[in-house]
């Protein structure tokens, strides 16, 4: 059985099921990205209400970083090839994200809970997720 097949066997409802996860973590990941036509915005989920231009301009690229990986996370959920290396990507990232921020407590509690807590969580699933995938994908091959 191909790689590919072998990443595509769910069951309907598990693919269904999955597909509204994905898209769910996808959509709200791309959020950051308002950051580029409301400034306002990196008060609520950074704790930076009158950023210099360089932070502006870092956490506005930020956002569009956000905007491609939310992007990657939605098409996994409907062209399934790619679902290993959007999970793997979220993860690498977002535990990056975490590890630089919270262990510095003078930028941690400027931090959003919700984001925190949200980056977790989609660390957890997608973690998961891509475990299953390339444990499935070891089988295919060795089938």
């Amino acid at each position: 059985m191909p790689l590919e097949g072998a990443l595509m066997m769910l069951s309907s409802r598990s693919e269904t099921g999955l597909r509204a996860v994905l898209v769910l973590l996808g959509a709200i990941t791309t959020l950051p990205v308002v950051a580029l036509v409301h400034v306002g915005i990196l008060d609520w989920n950074y704790g930076v209400a009158d950023p210099d231009p360089m932070t502006q301009a870092l956490l506005q690229h930020r956002g569009m970083l956000q905007l491609l990986l939310g992007a990657a996370i939605v098409w996994s959920a409907f062209y399934p090839p790619v679902r290993l290396a959007a999970a793997l990507a979220a993860v690498v990232g977002k535990s990056t994200f975490l590890a630089l921020i919270l262990p510095n407590a003078a930028i941690r509690g400027d931090l959003s809970p919700l984001s925190i807590w949200f980056d977790l969580a989609c660390i957890v699933v997608l973690g998961v997720l891509a475990a299953r995938l390339i444990v499935r994908g070891r089988h295919a091959t060795a089938s």
